[in-house]
């Protein structure tokens, strides 16, 4: 299930069930599972673009179930992290990018042209639109959904629909929580929390406090004021 006109370097590690289209090309020091498919033009494992490089010996990591289209490009990390990471189950669409050093996690959509700088995490079922901008060291939280087009230079907290010119929170992603099996009752602790870092007259860290304080301790509720406590870049505003 290799195309003859496709260069999979000896040194790669390929999984079972694996589909490589003609002209793909995957580097030394790749690790690509099960039942993944690599479309035409697609690079995988080339050095990073980075001035810090030096030649150390890093690696790509793809799960099971991924799909690279045409022109897809991931590099090696360096030895900021030593790989960079893409989980299980993604979707990695037409002339996107994945930089030095990134992590995804599991079943993400990246919409064509989508391109992360070095050092970017995003978190299960993020949805990015397509030609979105990421800025490095940047963070997405899980079940995010991102507008076409954005520049996300601040990180994006979980659950969130963010859009516009700067890059604004616009609400939560509704409409993918109930897809994804959430409740009611989960779905209006996500929405009480954003009231209140968005609508309630305070600074992030009192936001932060007066939620711990008043709304039930939840998953939901913890994982977005852990994402918020983490954030080095601040998370983008109303």
């Amino acid at each position: 299930m290799i195309s003859p006109l496709a260069y999979v370097s000896p040194k790669a590690q390929i999984g079972k069930n694996v589909t490589i289209d003609a002209f793909a090309y995957i580097d030394d020091n790749v690790i690509l599972g099960d039942n993944c498919h690599v479309f035409p033009h697609a690079v995988i494992g080339c050095i990073p673009q980075d001035l810090k490089f030096r030649g150390e010996e890093t690696w790509v990591v793809i799960g099971d179930n991924c799909v690279l289209r045409e022109f897809v490009t991931v590099h090696r990390g360096t030895a900021s992290k030593g790989k960079t990471v893409v989980g299980n189950n993604n979707l990695i669409m037409a002339y996107c990018h994945i930089a030095h050093d990134c992590i995804l996690h599991d079943n993400i959509i990246m919409s064509n042209c989508t391109q992360l700088a070095g050092e970017v995490e995003v978190d299960d079922f993020a949805i990015i639109g397509g030609g979105t901008l990421v800025h490095q060291f940047g963070r997405i939280g899980a079940h995010v959904m991102i507008q076409g087009g954005s520049k996300v230079n601040k990180d994006v907290p979980p659950y969130a629909v963010v859009a516009r010119e700067p890059i604004a929170f616009c609400g939560i992603n509704s409409i993918g929580l109930n897809r994804r099996g959430f409740t009611p009752e989960q779905i209006h602790t996500i929405q009480e929390v954003y009231r209140i870092i968005y609508q309630g007259g305070m600074n992030t860290t009192q936001a932060l406090a007066h939620i711990e304080a008043n709304v039930p301790a939840s998953a939901e509720r913890d994982t977005i004021v852990d994402f918020i406590k983490k954030s080095t870049r601040g998370i983008v505003r109303a």
